[in-house]
């Protein structure tokens, strides 16, 4: 089986030019189980590729688990209702089946859809802080798929401050997973090679937006179903930054 790349930059003399557009060859494996060779997708950061862009979605459509660029680290993005694609995030990463995925959306409207009923302070947080390194766990809608939320009855989620995942839930109208694309226990990937060397043989495509902006995990808010609220994580955004938006 051949998988195809699509870059906007040249690359080495065995590539095939077609349409203006440098096309790569990677060798993959179709059967299951079998290790590939990663595609590495070149996108630009701030101005992504709308032609890459798609073909990133469409793969994610396709049932595939790409890494990608985020605003913290690279993860790992997925269809969250294509249980079979859920599913291999957990394989990939080693990681336990009660740790539930956080997902990436595309502003607060799209967080209505897919946890409900969202508390006053949830709506305070979200204009505060998102875009950005801000993750809140809320009660999940009942048609997200138990696997996303591991049970748990709630779901993550986050607004990105990064063009290449937003443009990427854009094109492929629907939330993508977010989990960290790493091995569960190992350090975090800010570059596409860091997550190539961790993941080399896990997975199909790489987004390379290039290094990570910042090199911390997101802050973590869960609103309980009572309203109240905890920070489970404090990351990018300081606890007292939390404390005083919701004063």
């Amino acid at each position: 089986m051949v998988h195809f790349i699509v870059c906007s930059q040249n690359v080495d003399t065995h590539n095939v030019y077609t349409h203006n557009v440098c096309v790569r060859c990677v060798d993959a494996g179709s059967q299951e189980g079998m290790r590939v060779r990663a595609e590495i997708l070149k996108v630009h950061a701030v101005m992504p590729e709308a032609s890459l862009i798609k073909y990133a979605a469409e793969q994610i459509q396709a049932g595939q688990v790409l890494g990608m660029p985020t605003d913290t680290f690279y993860g790992l993005a997925a269809d969250p209702f294509n249980l079979r694609a859920v599913e291999r995030v957990y394989e990939i990463k080693s990681r336990l089946r009660h740790k539930p995925l956080s997902l990436l959306i595309e502003n607060v409207d799209q967080a209505e859809e897919f946890a409900r009923p969202l508390p006053d302070d949830f709506y305070l947080l979200a204009r505060r802080f998102w875009p950005g390194p801000l993750t809140m766990i809320v009660p999940a809608a009942s048609h997200l798929p138990l696997k996303v939320t591991a049970n748990t009855g709630n779901v993550a989620l986050r607004v990105p401050a990064a063009e290449i995942p937003l443009a990427v839930v854009r094109a492929a109208k629907i939330p993508i997973t977010a989990t960290s694309a790493n091995l569960s226990g190992a350090s975090e990937c800010t570059t596409a090679e860091e997550v190539e060397g961790q993941l080399q043989g896990r997975i199909s495509l790489i987004v390379d937006g290039g290094k990570s902006p910042r090199a911390i995990s997101s802050t973590i808010v869960h609103f309980r179903q009572d309203g109240t609220w905890q920070i489970l994580r404090e990351g990018a955004i300081p606890t007292k930054d939390i404390v005083e938006a919701l004063s």
